[in-house]
């Protein structure tokens, strides 16, 4: 039965039915910076994710139009830091914010630092890229203004 597929595709002896590619991320650089030419600057692979997974954990849920739950919504906690709530609950709003949103990302590790006194919260996230070895460390800080 292989065999007839084989036959049906027309590539018996010219290549294996299974193959493998990699692929190349590219991103546009959100500080839209020109380059003498003209254009903009892009950024590639581990820097195109890494700017990807900040802007994910720094945007609220309703702020992208037609996908109210996208985001990490990390703003709401900074309102609450003086009342009782978990690290957990952090570290598993932006699990599942960056394995539901990234699919380039696989996250490694989380860090949450409350600093209450200070009115912020800085996070730091772990994770590879997918299709590399490449692993990056991201530092995001969210502060409240008096």
């Amino acid at each position: 039965m292989a065999r007839v597929f084989s036959q049906e595709d027309g590539n018996l002896s010219v290549r294996p039915i299974i193959t493998s590619r990699s692929r190349a991320y590219a991103d546009i650089d959100l500080s839209f910076v020109n380059k003498p030419s003209g254009d903009i600057f892009k950024k590639t692979d581990g820097a195109a994710v890494k700017q990807a997974v900040k802007n994910l954990l720094l945007t609220n849920h309703g702020e992208k139009p037609f996908a109210p739950y996208f985001g990490g919504d990390l703003n709401r906690f900074l309102f609450s830091l003086s009342e009782d709530f978990d690290e957990l609950e952090i570290k598993d709003r932006i699990a599942t914010a960056i394995n539901n949103e990234e699919p380039r990302a696989i996250v490694l590790g989380i860090k949450v630092n409350l600093l209450p006194d200070q009115n912020s919260v800085r996070v730091y996230v772990r994770f590879q890229v997918i299709n590399t070895e490449e692993v990056i460390e991201l530092s995001v800080s969210l502060a409240r203004l008096r």
